[in-house]
């Protein structure tokens, strides 16, 4: 028996497996795959989470803050115009291919069970969860699914969507990118470039595109770089530095923190826009959010109704916003050129709007 089990070993749920674990609860984390993998993501790590991730960090490895990019600024690359703001305080730039491997090692440093390559078949509870996996049958007082947005225990859901969206992502040599997380937007999607690093192989020279696309519109990153002049221009001497990877369909809903009495953490509570840059962010505190408040039900303080209940109210007074304010200034974007003109135009006159708009989804 343990207290908790968590599914999914991506930076939600490796955020809650070690803060149980710090706390002193019996945890096992299940994770699909194998680590180190890339992943589609903008691997912008935002510095409201900076500070909880360096509590997550075993020892050996806080390298990996030390030595991350640091990204004092964004820019955006919107109708032909530019439009910049300072990020203060500054963000960082964390491959997930070690962020991932990392917080998975740690895990293991602080006494987390761990197995990898297991898949989680079906979760059922009767006084304790029974969890069906292709290990067998595990049990335990609680469940945290941090599976991802987009997993065999997520609900399917009702009818076909209009649009049909998906992620790409690759890493390419740039000589001497710019310390900025780069948002080229154009009709169907937009791409973000930021300098990024591998542990171990500091080339100075990497970037991170990734991009969230109509599938009518694009299918590759090569043909996303053609969508945007701007992006055309400066994509013309990259070259590629692995194999480009993607993800689909992406679908976007409401946050839902609980599915009866398990708790959702990272992706697999909401999806957000990944255009504002705060998605491993959100999973860390999601994750971390989760686990503290089930630490009274392991303690016998509280029932796990109640653990359950106190996540969602955290959740929604700490995480839910940013998702409303980002739906908010995404659909200001998505309006037609000409009514969207002379709100671009203010922006770019009135870098303080920006700003403002910049802190909003954080």
């Amino acid at each position: 028996m343990h207290d908790l089990i968590v599914i999914g070993a991506g930076p939600a749920g490796s955020s809650a497996a070690i803060t149980a674990a710090q706390a002193g609860a019996r945890v096992l984390l299940l994770e699909k795959s194998r680590f180190p993998r890339h992943k589609v993501c903008g691997e912008f790590v935002s510095a409201e989470s900076l500070g909880l991730l360096s509590t997550l960090l075993a020892p050996q490895y806080s390298y990996l803050l030390t030595e991350a990019i640091c990204i004092p600024q964004s820019r955006i690359f919107l109708d032909g115009r530019v439009l910049q703001a300072e990020i203060t305080p500054a963000a960082s730039s964390i491959a997930r291919f070690d962020l991932d491997l990392i917080l998975w090692n740690s895990a293991a440093y602080v006494g987390v069970e761990a197995f990898e390559q297991t898949t989680v078949q079906n979760v059922s509870y009767a006084e304790s969860f029974k969890v069906q996996t292709t290990r067998g049958e595990l049990e335990s007082l609680a469940v945290i699914d941090a599976s991802g947005r987009w997993s065999n225990l997520t609900a399917k859901p009702a009818g076909t969507p209009r649009e049909k969206w998906l992620g790409v992502k690759g890493h390419f040599s740039e000589n001497s990118p710019p310390a900025s997380v780069d948002l080229y937007f154009f009709d169907g999607g937009y791409c973000g470039v930021q300098p990024v690093e591998l542990a171990g192989n500091r080339s100075k020279g990497r970037i991170n595109a990734c991009a969230m696309v109509r599938a009518d519109v694009a299918s590759n990153l090569a043909e996303v770089f053609e969508l945007n002049a701007a992006l055309r221009e400066r994509s013309r001497n990259w070259h590629p530095l692995m194999d480009a990877v993607s993800t689909s369909p992406l679908i976007f809903r409401d946050p839902a923190p609980l599915r009866g009495n398990i708790l959702l953490a990272g992706d697999a509570a909401a999806f957000v826009d990944p255009f504002i840059g705060d998605g491993i962010s959100l999973a860390l505190r999601g994750g971390a959010t989760a686990a503290r408040a089930l630490q009274p039900y392991f303690q016998k303080l509280v029932s796990l109704e109640q653990a359950c209940e106190s996540y969602q109210r955290e959740y929604r007074k700490n995480l839910a916003r940013v998702y409303q304010a980002s739906s908010k200034i995404r659909s200001m974007l998505k309006v037609p050129r000409r009514i969207r003109k002379p709100f671009v135009f203010l922006l770019e006159k009135n870098p303080a709007i920006t700003r403002y708009l910049v802190r909003k989804t954080r």
